[in-house]
């Protein structure tokens, strides 16, 4: 399993939040726009397939950035939201 931190920009307000509301079943919101999400390589697929529903591509920005645990034990976070540590269940 990997960490991925998912950021978005979209500016259309039912589409924000349609696709924030899909990555909280998917991960923990640790900025307004950015999620952490330990997820398997399937769990990852399904991510991307359900997210392309929700977002046009003309509009809206996503990124996401893969973490291996070796690299995961190096972030440093600076407030008190410790850095996402477990598996989080889907949304249907």
């Amino acid at each position: 399993m990997l960490l991925y931190i998912i950021t978005y920009d979209i500016p259309c307000n039912k589409r924000r939040k349609k696709v924030s509301d899909l990555l909280e079943g998917y991960g923990t919101r640790v900025q307004y726009s950015v999620f952490e999400c330990i997820l398997n390589h399937t769990k990852y697929c399904e991510l991307k397939k359900r997210l392309l529903k929700r977002v046009n591509m003309n509009e809206d920005h996503l990124r996401f950035y893969p973490l291996s645990k070796h690299t995961r034990q190096t972030i440093e976070v600076w407030g008190d939201v410790p850095v996402t540590s477990q598996t989080h269940s889907t949304i249907i």
